[in-house]
């Protein structure tokens, strides 16, 4: 064979290149076939490598979860936790964590999909109902807050938290596969229940925004 044919030499990854790399393709086999669906076997196939390799980065494939479950875990929780902490109003404040959550869906698909699979090995790590009641927490000091200036009783405010939090959540969930109708919609309409109840619902509602 002539130099001019040769197949050309594929640069060598680095450890923490191929890691990456691992991640990447199990991240989407588990989003697609869930953690039980998924084989070693099949992110060393998808990935060009062989068994050892896999084990040698991460352990098995149960380390492997736990990274990337804990990789999302750390990104929506952000994600949700800084749209409450910039404060403002509270009705401001449903609308950015309803935002939050289409957006980190919208941008994560994969991500959120294994999040809201239940399996025993994400509960080393954290699940995606534990994440919420953690996120309902931080609802709950800023309901309580706004209960006692509205004359309500405050040691009530744990039980809406977790109405709001969940209600958006699940919310979520349906958006995943929907996707319909459009972000912004989503949000205002879960807004609109939040913020107005059954009794008050606006037939065409809008999002409040930031400077309203």
């Amino acid at each position: 064979m002539s130099a001019s044919t040769k197949r050309p030499v594929r640069a060598r990854m680095t450890a923490s290149q191929r890691r990456e790399q691992l991640l990447d393709v199990s991240r989407r086999l588990f989003a697609e076939k869930g953690f039980e669906g998924t084989s070693v076997e099949e992110i060393a196939a998808r990935a060009q490598v062989s068994k050892p390799v896999v084990y040698e980065h991460f352990g098995g494939k149960e380390g492997m979860y736990a990274v990337v479950v804990d990789r999302e875990i750390q990104a929506l929780t952000q994600a949700l936790i800084g749209a409450l902490e910039r404060g403002g109003h509270p009705q401001v404040l449903v609308e950015r964590t309803a935002l939050a959550l289409l957006d980190y869906i919208e941008s994560s698909t994969d991500g959120f999909r294994i999040l809201v699979r239940d399996s025993p090995v994400a509960q080393a790590t954290g699940t995606f109902s534990s994440l919420i009641g953690d996120v309902a927490m931080q609802v709950e000091h800023l309901l309580a807050e706004q209960f006692t200036k509205r004359g309500l009783d405050p040691r009530t405010a744990p039980i809406y938290a977790q109405m709001l939090v969940g209600m958006v959540a699940l919310t979520g969930q349906y958006w995943l596969d929907a996707r319909n109708p459009k972000k912004d919609e989503v949000a205002a309409h879960l807004v609109n229940l939040a913020w107005n109840g059954l009794a008050g619902l606006q037939k065409n509602p809008q999002l409040r925004g930031e400077t309203a």
